[in-house]
């Protein structure tokens, strides 16, 4: 597990998806609340509804690597905070998801802990309701099971199992080469279509003819 992380840490979400269309991806609607570092770590789950006690339980339980996944079952009332970053990045969590509603933002700038959710709202949940922790939930549209490796950068976030991660490492970093000596190419003022095989795959597609776009670098 350790090594997978390690070499997931160096590639991006894209590159993934690039590679596996079907990708567990959470949907736009999640969004990165701080700048910072990429999001990394297994799932540690709990599904709520405008309460955080359940929440604060799993942020008692969890362990250096941990990545908080909350599905928010479309409450309205905020389910994380300044506090519970703050915790999370003390324990070296690797991260918090909320499908749902969090506060402090502007706060959580400062934070080195990269936390998602779909929106703000200044409102805090209650802390009375005991919710299910550690069971197989919904977050931004995909399943996503305790366990399950938690990947998040910029572009968004993805999930899997190991097994359905490892396999995708490396093409993923043939597309990191690819890439890097296409960015080598613009330095020497080459340009992006005399990279591709662009006008052969175009001219394929036109005559209905099977064909992929790949780099001719």
């Amino acid at each position: 597990m350790t090594a997978l992380l390690d070499q997931l840490a160096e590639l991006e979400t894209s590159m993934l998806a690039d590679i596996n269309k079907h990708i567990r991806a959470m949907d736009a609607g999640i969004k990165r609340i701080n700048p910072g570092r990429k999001l990394l770590g297994r799932a540690r789950t709990a599904s709520c509804r405008n309460d955080f006690l359940t929440v604060m339980r799993i942020l008692a339980d969890a362990e250096a690597g941990d990545v908080l996944v909350i599905d928010g079952c479309g409450g309205h009332l905020a389910l994380a905070g300044e506090m519970f970053a703050l915790e999370a990045r003390r324990k070296n969590l690797g991260g918090i998801i909320v499908d749902g509603m969090v506060r402090d933002s502007a706060a959580m700038q400062d934070i080195d802990l990269p936390v998602y959710a779909r929106a703000v709202h200044p409102v805090a949940g209650t802390i009375q309701a005991i919710g299910d922790i550690q069971t197989t939930i919904s977050c931004g549209g995909v399943v996503v099971s305790p366990g399950d490796i938690v990947f998040a950068d910029a572009d968004g976030v993805v999930c899997g199992t190991e097994q359905e991660l490892s396999v995708l490492v490396d093409d993923a970093r043939n597309i990191m080469a690819n890439e890097t000596r296409a960015f080598a190419g613009f330095e020497r003022g080459t340009g992006l279509m005399d990279m591709l095989n662009f006008e052969e795959h175009y001219a394929k597609r036109a005559a209905g003819e099977a064909s992929d776009l790949t780099y001719i670098l």
